[in-house]
Parts: C-alpha cells; sequence; structure tokens
C-alpha cells in the first residue's frame, strides 16, 4: 500500500474512540517530521541558504512535474528536514540536483511508484547512476532518522473539517480542494516553515472558507479557536501569511461574481448557521450548485463556470 499523507499512520476513522487516540497521536509527534526551529531563522537571515532552497525546490518541481503534486510535497518536506541539519557551504549545481533526485526518489518509493533513475533526470546536465543515489538518499535517511511516513498538514485536513460540522458532500469536497491548493502553494514559502503542520492545515482551510463561504467563516473561525490543540496565536499568525498567499495564488471566487445584482444570492451554498453552530440545510439555488461547480472544477474550466453563474444570476433577477 502507497503512502497517504492524509492517513500517515494508517488507521480506521470508523471507531470514533480509536480515531480520537490516533489524532491525539499526531498532534503529539508532528513536531519530530518538521525542520528544527532554527531552520526558518537561518533561512531569513541568509539570501544565500534561500537560494540554495530554492534552487533545489525548483528541481524537485521539475522532476515530480509529470507525477501527483503530493509527490513533489513529501519530497520538499524532506528537503527541509535534512537541509535544517546539512547546511551547504556552497550551491554546486550538480550537488542541489543529486540531493533533489535523492528526495524525489525516496518520495517515489513511499508513494509506490514505479520509476527509474534515467526517467527522473531527463532535465540533462550531470546524469548520476544508482549507487551515487543510493549513497545519497541513506545521508538523508539519517537526516530523517528513517522517518518517511512525513506527518503534513495534510493528516490534520479532515480533522479540522469535521469541526465545521458540514452536512454537504459536494461543499465539504469543495472547501477540501481549495485548502489542498492553499497548502500546496504555501509550502515553497519560508515564513511557513515556523509553523507546525497542524497549524498550517487549519490556516489553510480558515483561509479557503473566508473565500468560499464568507457568511459563515465567523463561526468556522471559533470552531477551530476553541480546539484544545490549537495554539491560538500561531493560528492568526500562519493565517495571516496563508491570506496573503491566497491572494497571490489565486484570484477570490467571490471577487469574480462580486459585481452581479445579487451577491447575496451566490454566497447563500446550501447552508446557514443558528446561534448555537448547527448547520441548517436550505433549498439548493441553481446558481448556488453551478458556483459549486466552478469552485470544485479545475483551473481550465472554473472561469467559464463562473461566467455562466454570473449570466445565471443576472438573468433571475431582471426575470
Amino acid at each position: 500500500m502507497d503512502f497517504d499523507l492524509e492517513n500517515p499512520l494508517p488507521f480506521s476513522h470508523d471507531d470514533e474512540t480509536h480515531a480520537h487516540t490516533n489524532i491525539s497521536h499526531l498532534f503529539n509527534i508532528e513536531i519530530d517530521h518538521t525542520p528544527s526551529k532554527n531552520y526558518h531563522q537561518n533561512l531569513e537571515n541568509s539570501d544565500f541558504h534561500i537560494t540554495i532552497r530554492e534552487a533545489t525546490i525548483s528541481i524537485i518541481l521539475q522532476i515530480s512535474y509529470p507525477f501527483d503534486p503530493f509527490l513533489s510535497y513529501l519530497s520538499i518536506n524532506y528537503l527541509d528536514r535534512f537541509l535544517c541539519l546539512h547546511s551547504l557551504s556552497e550551491g554546486k549545481p550538480w550537488m542541489l540536483k543529486l540531493i533533489a533526485v535523492s528526495c524525489v526518489s525516496l518520495a517515489l518509493k513511499m508513494r509506490k511508484r514505479e520509476y527509474s533513475v534515467s526517467e527522473i533526470q531527463q532535465d540533462g546536465g550531470v546524469i548520476f547512476d544508482s549507487e551515487t543515489i543510493k549513497r545519497m538518499e541513506l545521508l538523508i535517511l539519517g537526516g530523517l532518522k528513517w522517518r518517511m511516513c512525513s506527518i503534513t498538514p495534510f493528516a490534520f485536513i479532515n480533522f479540522f473539517i469535521s469541526l465545521f460540522k458540514f452536512k454537504d458532500l459536494p461543499l465539504q469536497q469543495a472547501l477540501k480542494a481549495r485548502a489542498t491548493e492553499i497548502i500546496l502553494t504555501a509550502q515553497n514559502d519560508v515564513k511557513i516553515l515556523q509553523y507546525k503542520p497542524s497549524i498550517i492545515s487549519a490556516s489553510a482551510l480558515l483561509s479557503a472558507s473566508h473565500e468560499l463561504f464568507p457568511l459563515q467563516f465567523p463561526c468556522y473561525k471559533t470552531a477551530v479557536l476553541n480546539c484544545s490543540y490549537v495554539q491560538k496565536n500561531d493560528l492568526l499568525s500562519c493565517y495571516n501569511i496563508m491570506q496573503e498567499i491566497a491572494k497571490e495564488g489565486y484570484e477570490s471566487v467571490l471577487e469574480m461574481v462580486s459585481s452581479t445584482c445579487t451577491p447575496v444570492n451566490v454566497l447563500d451554498l446550501q447552508m446557514s448557521w443558528s446561534s448555537d453552530n448547527e448547520p441548517i440545510e436550505e433549498h439548493t439555488t441553481s446558481a448556488s450548485t453551478l458556483l459549486l461547480n466552478a469552485i470544485s472544477s479545475s483551473n481550465n474550466n472554473r472561469q467559464d463556470n463562473l461566467m455562466k453563474c454570473r449570466k445565471m444570476i443576472i438573468d433571475d433577477d431582471s426575470s
């Protein structure tokens, strides 16, 4: 079975008691799967080390492009945890490529993906043989203390979503998809490295909910802040960074429909919240359904779906 970033320590979600025990365990051990606290500070204080990290990440993204984005995320996690212990004194291009290839190779093995050494070195330049890559892999594994089942923000995403008490699965999936996009984008930002994976996960979900469900956002924010596992100051600080990252990466869905005459109809996405935070299902409108499709669709189709949604709202308002 391949390594699942959402379930790094496989357990069944059917038994509520065991699920609670296991999520508590994830919160307790997540710090063992992150770079040291000094790593973020060293990067912030050194343009050289930031350049080294960015160059190596660029190679990782290039190598892992044919595979799923979670592969590159896992590879970069290995990279950061390795670099926090083995600071490079000089950025030799061949060394950066060897580290990048080895991180991707380890991630491919964890994800149970078939690959060849030549396949992940098709970008030209220096070509490493399997023995050279294996030696670097062992060096990286030593830095990771052989903890390859990384605890990442994806391990906490379902737990935090459960706090929102969704009853509509498509809306929950749309929120999860948007939060996933934000987490993937945020990994390259040095500022994110100072936070634990759980804080990154909660912040990404809050950022996504602020974008997709602004009317319900205050309730979502309260639910997360009241979680006993969350350090409030860290969460709010990380959330502010996530907001900036989200704005830079994507144009807000709400901004694209804000010029319509009836924006409330668009925001009324099948759910409102009572004073005690219990969700109240409402009738589904065709416009809100289409907006959901726009949120859930790929980037290529999102623009077209949103434009259709806008036209439908305007037509309804005119009739």
